[in-house]
C-alpha cells in the first residue's frame, strides 16, 4: 500500500471517494516569534518578527476562510511555542468514509524545540471525540503531520514526503494503521524541508507544485496522479512560498500575494487566486498551507 515510483502501480488505484473537510483548525499567533533556526528560511530571521503585523496578517487569512464558508475553529497558541501557530504540523487528521470514523494521527516532532506542541492539539482533538492515534513505539523516526503527509483531494489517497522531516518507514505504520494507499515523494531541496512546501493538490486532477524540489522519480509519480501539473516558478515557489497555497473548494486558491507568474498559470487553468500577505510568517519557512488545518 506503500509506492515509491510509478513502476510500482501494477494497476490503477481505485481508493474511494473521500469528502472535502469542511472546517479549519487555526492557532492564535500571540506567542509567534523566530526564536531557533531549524529550517533555512529562519537563518535571518532571528527575533525579527513584528507581531502586530502578524496578528492582522492572521486575521485576514481566517476572514477568507470565512468568506469561503469554511468554519474555523481556534487554538490558542502557548507561551514558549512559537511554532505553534504552523497548525498543518503536529498531527495528520483523517476522516474513514467506509466507517464513518474521524481522528487524527498525532505527529512525532524532528525539533526538540517543537516537540511539546503535539500535547495540546491531542487535547483539543479529544475535546472534538476525535479518535486520537499514536505511532507505534517501537517505530523509529519522526512525522510532522500535514507538513508532509498530504491527502489527495477526493480520494482517500495519501501523498507522503519525506527526507528531512519525516522518516519514510513511519508511511508503512500510518498505511497500516488506516488501511490507505500512500505515494511517497522524497524531497531533495532543504528549501523544501516539508511536502507542502513543494506540492498543493487543488483538486482532484490538478496540482500546483515546485519542480526542484523532486527528482524524475517523484515528478513521473506525481504525473501518474495528476492529469494536470502545473509548475510554479522557482524563485516564487523557494523565497514566496507559492506552492504553500491551500485550496478549500477546488476552485479558489488563498496563496502568498505576489507570486504573479504563479497567479497567472493558476487562472489559466480556471482557479480563483485569493492573495493574502503571510510576510510576518515566511520568516519562520511557512505560509497559507502551514497556518490551517482542515478537518471533518
Amino acid at each position: 500500500m506503500v509506492y515509491r515510483s510509478p513502476g510500482e502501480l501494477d494497476a490503477p488505484l481505485s481508493p474511494p471517494s473521500l469528502p472535502r473537510p469542511q472546517r479549519v483548525v487555526l492557532t492564535t499567533p500571540q506567542h509567534f516569534d523566530v526564536e531557533y533556526v531549524i529550517n533555512p528560511h529562519m537563518a535571518d530571521n532571528v527575533g525579527s518578527v513584528d507581531r502586530s503585523a502578524a496578528t492582522q496578517q492572521w486575521k485576514a487569512l481566517r476572514a477568507a476562510y470565512t468568506a469561503l464558508d469554511v468554519s474555523p475553529l481556534v487554538v490558542d497558541g502557548r507561551p514558549g511555542l512559537p511554532d505553534m501557530v504552523f497548525c498543518a504540523n503536529q498531527t495528520l487528521p483523517f476522516y474513514d468514509p467506509t466507517t464513518d470514523r474521524r481522528g487524527v494521527v498525532l505527529s512525532r516532532m524532528h525539533a526538540e524545540e517543537r516537540a511539546g506542541e503535539v500535547p495540546h492539539y491531542a487535547e483539543f482533538f479529544r475535546t472534538l471525540d476525535y479518535a486520537v492515534e499514536t505511532l507505534p513505539d517501537d517505530l523509529e523516526g519522526s512525522f510532522e503531520g500535514m507538513g508532509d503527509a498530504l491527502w489527495h483531494p477526493g480520494r482517500f489517497l495519501l501523498w507522503g514526503g519525506h527526507g528531512f522531516r519525516t522518516a519514510p518507514a513511519v508511511y508503512d505504520a500510518i498505511s497500516a494503521l488506516l488501511d490507505v494507499p500512500i505515494l511517497l515523494l522524497e524531497l531533495k531541496d532543504p528549501d523544501y524541508y516539508h511536502l507542502d512546501t513543494c506540492l498543493c493538490p487543488l483538486n482532484e486532477d490538478t496540482v500546483l507544485i515546485a519542480p526542484a524540489a523532486f527528482d524524475e522519480t517523484g515528478r513521473a509519480l506525481i504525473r501518474e496522479g495528476f492529469d494536470t501539473v502545473i509548475e510554479a516558478p522557482d524563485g516564487e515557489a523557494r523565497h514566496q512560498f507559492a506552492c504553500n497555497a491551500h485550496c478549500p473548494d477546488g476552485t479558489h486558491v488563498l496563496i502568498q500575494e505576489g507570486c504573479d507568474g504563479t497567479i497567472e498559470r493558476l487562472r489559466e487553468h480556471g482557479f480563483v487566486p485569493v492573495e493574502l500577505d503571510t510576510g510576518e510568517f515566511l520568516k519562520a519557512g511557512g505560509s497559507v498551507f502551514c497556518l490551517k488545518q482542515m478537518i471533518w
